[in-house]
């Protein structure tokens, strides 16, 4: 096993990176990264090497992210919906002003429509196009298999696909 502090300096980017994904506060992200790492230290013991550091870590951070929801559903504080946009980016290759208006309008669109998505849908669409984690990873995080990993994904881009009109990008 890794020293903690290699393992913390492997890894704390690419968990707040998922975090982000999942909440879109920079703030949050960072405050359940660390509580991902405390609470990785205290189950070191459990991690048994079936699968990579970064996915067990990345199953340590959801459970957190869960963890901070449930507290938060019983404060009134923000729901699950308006946490965890996702960012679509447009080159921008010097456009006119309507241009730009128009791809700022889509762009806001196919957030709100990532939004919409129902659980796991927009959390594996995430991890699948912020993450770039492949299918078998995406299975071990939320205990399943690869193929159903595929499948939720492949649902969750048909149900984007029928809401936003992609003709308008």
């Amino acid at each position: 096993m890794e020293d903690l502090s290699d393992i913390y300096k492997t890894y704390a980017n690419e968990v707040k990176l998922f975090l982000l994904c999942l909440t879109s506060n920079v703030d949050l992200a960072e405050e359940l990264t660390q509580e991902t790492f405390y609470q990785a230290v205290k189950s070191i013991h459990r991690y048994n090497g079936a699968c990579k550091i970064s996915v067990w870590l990345c199953q340590i951070a959801k459970h957190t992210y869960y963890d901070y929801l449930k507290k938060e559903k019983y404060r009134n504080h923000a729901s699950l919906e308006q946490l965890g946009q996702a960012g679509v980016d447009f080159q921008s290759n010097e456009d006119s002003p309507d241009v730009a208006l128009i791809k700022e309008d889509t762009q806001q669109s196919i957030h709100m429509e990532i939004q919409r998505l129902k659980e796991p849908h927009r959390e594996i669409f995430l991890l699948r196009t912020k993450l770039d984690l492949n299918f078998k990873e995406i299975g071990v995080i939320f205990g399943n298999t690869e193929n159903w990993a595929r499948v939720t994904y492949y649902r969750a881009k048909c149900t984007l696909a029928e809401r936003v009109d992609l003709n308008e990008l």
